[in-house]
């Protein structure tokens, strides 16, 4: 696999051991909000984009996050862009995207 050395491609290159990026696999991606309505004003907009959502307190940390979860090819364009969709989105209610997890198809 030929990743971009940023962030992103390092974590495919971690992700494609484990896991056949040709097949869809569920990604979530963070965003962090600045309040519980703002989280669910994303998770509604996120929700017409084709995400499944959850909005989450850490105690922990006192921030809230919206989860956008969609099952998709992990490709460096695709996470990308999801990210920048994502983002601008939130901006409009004091969100920013705050990355992006997956745990792969291998299982």
């Amino acid at each position: 696999m030929n990743f971009p050395d940023d962030a992103d491609g390092n974590a495919l290159r971690r992700i494609a051991e484990h896991s056949d990026l040709s097949n869809p696999m569920t990604i979530d991606f963070m965003i962090d909000v600045p309040s519980e309505r703002a989280g669910h004003d994303v998770a509604r907009c996120a929700s017409a984009r084709g995400y499944s959502t959850r909005v989450e307190y850490d105690e922990e940390s006192e921030r809230w996050t919206c989860y956008c979860t969609k099952s998709m090819l992990a490709t460096y364009d695709a996470i990308v862009a999801a990210q920048t969709e994502l983002g601008i989105l939130s901006d409009e209610f004091g969100g920013c995207s705050d990355g992006w997890g997956t745990f792969g198809n291998s299982g």
